[in-house]
């Protein structure tokens, strides 16, 4: 089965403007069906979630659905899907509730691949208490995780092992199941931040060997919003700080306030659209979205492949970054003595968003050490095509000719 890219971008209205869109990485459009659930879920009718109205079974129906829908999505347990408002404020949350059980001479192992809200709030989190921070770190030749810093960072004081399945700037993919094997084997939790592989993989958390797991909807395809999943058990082993009125069932213990309904039904949306881009003969929808992901990841690939043949035609005059064996269809590149935020207004002239920036992942930005204040990010999704490839690799040309 392929992918039917026509019939896939006319449920974008976005799109129609004409925008090739390079900026997946950094949130993706949204189809038809994620706006028509939220409005359908906010106009309701709606209230509180409970039993008694109409209005109230909707709230709880949009609750259910969501978790269950991550569930499949994420192979998790629909009883450990927790909603958050971004996956920053999903690490801090969990940040806090995991220090309470550290304690000087305490370790925490972090790296230098992931964006900053899989480092900072386990770096904060670690100094309140007295905890040791240790790195993973990564060679910027290669973009690879550097394994021998791997096999220095954790050890048998290691509490948690925080790391990316995929780099939001460079598209590597670390070995997050044998990182995950070694911090299991001296007793640590491993805390993956999934936000940037969720949008571009078949993921397995169990597979993966994740104790938690956090993404965002607004990479593939859905409403701006956070997601967590782990194991039942571990999470009614956690007590976070709540109001005393609020349940202390899980994963609802964990979710502060009222929930927006109508987000967390257009997540919902945005799955079952994912399960229906090219689920072949596969039924029940966990085996739809992988039948589905895989698809789209054989599309984007080759999509990938051709923007690096044609920046491969440009030369000196374009470095490309991403170089990991294992990586997403996201590029990462600079011009030498050439600015890349000029390289991104150029393509902005031409009605082609491909951002220039640090995105967030400091420490990775710091540690390739570019002349440059600032690179391009040429982050694919399942709705760009040959068209949007041609027009940037062609004004990519102008630029570096200009």
């Amino acid at each position: 089965m392929t992918l039917d890219i026509a019939a896939f971008r006319a449920h974008f209205p976005a799109l129609l403007t004409g925008t090739a869109y390079f900026d997946g990485p950094g949130g993706t459009q949204a189809p038809t069906v994620v706006g028509a659930a939220i409005a359908d879920a906010i106009t309701g009718p709606l209230s509180n979630r409970g039993f008694g109205m109409g209005s109230e079974s909707n709230a709880e129906s949009a609750v259910g659905a969501f978790r269950a829908a991550m569930a499949d999505l994420l192979g998790a347990h629909p009883r450990g899907v927790v909603y958050g408002r971004s996956a920053t404020q999903l690490a801090y949350d969990f940040s806090r509730h995991l220090a309470k059980t550290w304690q000087p001479g305490d370790e925490v192992v972090v790296s230098r691949l992931d964006h900053d809200s899989n480092i900072r709030p386990w770096l904060q989190a670690a100094a309140a208490v007295g905890a040791t921070v240790r790195w993973i770190d990564f060679d910027p030749d290669t973009t690879e995780i550097d394994e021998a810093s791997v096999a220095a960072a954790i050890t048998e004081r290691t509490k948690l092992v925080a790391i990316t399945a995929a780099s939001n700037l460079l598209g590597t993919k670390p070995p997050v199941r044998r990182i995950a094997d070694a911090a299991h084997t001296v007793g640590a939790l491993v805390y993956v931040d999934g936000v940037h592989y969720t949008a571009h993989a078949a993921v397995d958390v169990k597979a993966l060997g994740a104790d938690f797991f956090a993404c965002s909807p607004y990479k593939f395809l859905g409403p701006h919003c956070g997601v967590l999943v782990a194991d039942p058990d571990l999470l009614e082993s956690l007590q976070p700080d709540k109001l005393l009125p609020s349940t202390n069932e899980v994963p609802e213990r964990f979710e502060f306030g009222t929930l927006p309904y109508e987000i967390m039904a257009g997540a919902t949306a945005a799955v079952d659209f994912l399960a229906g881009i090219a689920p072949g003969a596969a039924t029940g929808r966990r085996a739809r979205l992988l039948a589905s992901a895989h698809m789209v990841d054989e599309y984007e690939l080759a999509l990938r492949s051709r923007i690096e043949a044609g920046l491969a035609e440009l030369g000196d005059a374009v470095t490309l970054h991403s170089k990991a064996q294992d990586r997403t269809p996201t590029l990462l590149v600079t011009f030498p003595g050439r600015s890349s935020t000029d390289a991104y207004r150029f393509l902005v002239e031409r009605d082609i968003l491909a951002p220039a920036g640090s995105f967030y992942a400091y420490e990775a930005f710091r540690r390739l050490d570019l002349e440059d204040s600032a690179a391009l990010r040429i982050g694919l999704a399942p709705y760009n095509n040959d068209d949007d490839v041609d027009r940037l690799l062609a004004a990519l040309g102008e630029f570096v000719a200009s």
